[in-house]
């Protein structure tokens, strides 16, 4: 097999115009991989390093120059020579390389583009395409699907007056496929935009793509979705269903809750009324991060109350890591995962927390991050680890419609397997 010739980074910008490493990794063969990482607006404390100058005379102090030097000096030299198809290997030695427990050495912007840009050169060189040649480092016996699509059509405004919220979601049924299921998405999306413009609020669009308009309160981010459907004959909880990225750490001050709905702040058990009055009224089906990552009861006891209506799944409670994971299968904490390789830092590595979670019955659910570029990995990503749920965002933005094209190549393509 093709051993790697040259491994070389550069800084871009992505959809933000903030920097971001892109790395190319060529190979004896003459085949090659380009890849470029995502980064986070809400970062959980327990994530990979994502590296960063903080020259304040470059960038506002976002370069990564540093990330950059990282893979050409430190990273590269290593890998020259090895054999592309030994992922498993390459990550580790990367790894060892950057010798922290978080990437805080080598930055994950380094480690995951380099990775990612390996999987992807020695796809072509298998001539596989790259969802294919990712399963072969699974045991999952699933069969390839696309998995089901979670939009965001609405997004909190925490700088304005805005919903409390991060992200307001839609989903289909399960039944309905990936080409039907953006369909819909687009109708509403649609209605949403002149639904707005009626009632006289802004159809601006956050970093993932949602309206951002100023709301008086959460409920009435979620009645305006509900009018959007109820104009287009689309039947809340029977042909689409709604959720919620709460992001709660946002919302937490001394270990109080606070969101425009209540006058008052909420204790934990509250806040979790008022979740569960919500999933009544507007058929909310997927909760992410409703509490604080370090609110482990509110956690433990909100699923064990609700986890029979209603998908509760972290994000930044568990950070695509392994001990935070275990951890919260330990305390039965969640019934779903928000799988983010730049959490991690590695292919290898957000796999593996795939492969634990899933053995505990949870669901899997691969997400893109707020900072994207136009790297569409992510969607090979999800259907190779056969994720049960995947959010690219909304449809708008050049970053998050790229991947929602690949997952149309892909769809073209199980067709024929």
């Amino acid at each position: 097999m093709a051993k790697i010739k040259e491994v070389k980074a550069r800084e871009i910008l992505n959809g933000k115009g903030e920097p971001t490493v892109e790395t190319t990794v060529t190979l004896s063969d003459g085949k090659f991989g380009i890849a470029s990482t995502p980064s986070g607006t809400t970062v959980g404390s327990h994530e990979a390093v994502d590296l960063r100058d903080r020259n304040s005379e470059r960038f506002l102090g976002l370069g990564v120059l540093n990330a950059v030097s990282n893979v050409n000096k430190i990273i590269a030299p290593t890998l020259i020579g090895m054999d592309v198809t030994k992922q498993q290997e390459i990550d580790k030695k990367m790894i060892e390389l950057d010798g922290t427990s978080n990437k805080g050495r080598l930055g994950a912007n380094a480690t995951l583009s380099v990775s990612i840009a390996v999987a992807k050169a020695a796809a072509q060189s298998s001539v596989l395409p790259l969802f294919l040649y990712l399963r072969q480092y699974l045991k999952s016996d699933l069969p390839l699907k696309i998995p089901t699509p979670i939009f965001n059509v609405l997004s909190g405004n925490k700088y304005e007056d805005g919903a409390d919220f991060k992200n307001f979601l839609i989903m289909s049924a399960t039944s309905k496929t990936y080409s039907e299921s953006v369909l819909t998405a687009s109708i509403i999306y649609n209605s949403l935009k002149n639904s707005l413009k009626t009632n006289n609020l802004s159809t601006l669009i956050s970093d993932q793509g949602g309206f951002a308009p100023k709301v008086s309160s959460n409920e009435e981010a979620f009645s305006y979705i509900k009018e959007s459907l109820d104009s287009v004959g689309l039947r809340l909880g029977v042909d689409v269903f709604t959720g919620v990225d709460a992001s709660a750490d946002n919302i937490y001050q001394e270990q109080k809750y606070k969101i425009k709905d209540k006058a008052m702040v909420l204790s934990a058990n509250e806040l979790s009324e008022y979740y569960e009055e919500m999933a009544k009224k507007f058929n909310i089906l997927y909760i992410e991060d409703p509490f604080s990552e370090e609110d482990w009861k509110a956690w433990t006891d909100f699923t064990a109350k609700a986890s029979s209506v209603l998908m509760v799944v972290s994000d930044n409670l568990t950070a695509t890591n392994p001990y935070r994971l275990q951890t919260a299968l330990d305390k039965k904490a969640t019934t779903g995962i928000v799988i983010k390789p730049g959490q991690i830092g590695t292919v290898i590595e957000a796999m593996a927390v795939v492969e634990i979670a899933r053995q505990s019955g949870q669901k899997i659910v691969t997400s893109i991050r707020s900072e994207e570029t136009n790297d569409d990995f992510i969607a090979d990503f999800a259907v190779a680890v056969s994720s049960d749920y995947f959010k690219f965002g909304s449809l708008s933005r050049g970053e998050m419609i790229a991947k929602y094209n690949r997952l149309f190549e892909i769809e073209s393509h199980l067709k024929t397997l």
